[in-house]
């Protein structure tokens, strides 16, 4: 029994996916890819690949059909997390080692600087595992994932490094890496580990060093933002429509800070954030950080004539 298998509970019809070992006679299964619950493993049996196949409740035979080519593989040879969709709602984070190496590979989890263990095992060339599940509607609260990993194989004319790679995930970057996952041959959310660092250009660095420090200043500007910015979420991104509702008010927020932060750096005595009237959940999300960011002077809703409810004045000391 392994973290992805599909299993049924024994006391009932409903089916999952198990998602966590949590010890030795306790597993994690998602159940319809919704929730999730404990579950004893003499309690679940796993549902094998074939059974739906013969357990068809239709006599239909179906008429043979072409196959079709395989989805291009557009990631390159490396080594990857890939986050699957298991449905419409649940990712599978999933090591992807599309390379001729076997890779010995850790990965955990790190949230407010605390870690924990998820695996430990070996990949063999052109191989996957599924590390662990994840849900979309809670991906502000998804964690960082730490991956160590080495390459090895006998007789290897050169020596790995052992890498340690930790992936943040932020909703305005994370919707803009989907392409297809190799190996799997699937769409998937894809962020490679293996990246060598880019080679240093030591001339190119003192050259840097030996220019006059009011040279440097003059070629540095600090780019302030707009007096309004617009916080609607189509203004953000195009690519919103498979966006949860968290997603899409991280994206919102990060917006925001980025622009008070560099408004403040460039001593603007206002600015004006969009956030519309909806629910409200943006406007008090807002109004929460300004309380506790120092050298706020005060805020208040912007001009009512033009904007209604739904953009908020910020006075800068």
């Amino acid at each position: 029994m392994n973290v992805g298998d599909r299993v049924r509970l024994m006391s009932g019809r409903e089916e999952g996916i198990i998602t966590r070992i949590l010890d030795n006679n306790i597993v994690e299964v998602a159940i319809d890819n919704d929730f999730t619950i404990p579950v004893a493993r003499r309690e679940i049996v796993v549902i094998a690949a074939e059974e739906s196949k013969y357990m068809r409740s239709d006599d239909v035979i179906e008429a043979p059909t072409r196959k079709q080519p395989p989805a291009p593989v557009l990631a390159e040879k490396g080594i990857y997390l890939a986050m699957v969709h298991q449905s419409e709602e649940l990712l599978a984070a999933t090591i992807v080692n599309n390379t001729d190496y076997d890779v010995l590979f850790t990965t955990g989890e790190e949230r407010n600087n605390q870690y924990r263990g998820l695996q430990n095992d070996k990949l063999a060339p052109k191989a996957t595992r599924v590390i662990s599940h994840y849900h979309l509607k809670d991906f502000e609260k998804w964690p960082s994932l730490v991956v160590q990993f080495l390459q090895h194989r006998n007789g290897a004319p050169a020596l790995f490094e052992p890498v340690t790679k930790r992936v943040q995930f932020r909703a305005n970057s994370f919707y803009k890496s989907k392409k297809t996952a190799p190996v799997l041959n699937k769409e998937a959310y894809l962020f490679q580990l293996d990246i060598k660092p880019t080679i240093v250009d030591t001339d190119k660095i003192k050259e840097q060093l030996a220019e006059k420090p009011e040279q440097k200043e003059a070629n540095y500007k600090l780019q302030a933002p707009d007096h309004e910015i617009d916080l609607h979420i189509e203004k953000l991104t195009e690519d919103h429509t498979g966006m949860s509702n968290s997603a899409m008010l991280k994206l919102q927020l990060e917006t925001f800070q980025d622009a008070l932060d560099r408004a403040m750096a460039a001593n603007m005595h206002e600015i004006v954030f969009i956030h519309g009237a909806g629910n409200g959940i943006l406007r008090k999300e807002i109004q929460k950080l300004l309380s506790r960011t120092p050298g706020i002077k005060f805020y208040e809703d912007a001009k009512k004539e033009k904007f209604g409810y739904g953009a908020t004045l910020v006075r800068i000391k």
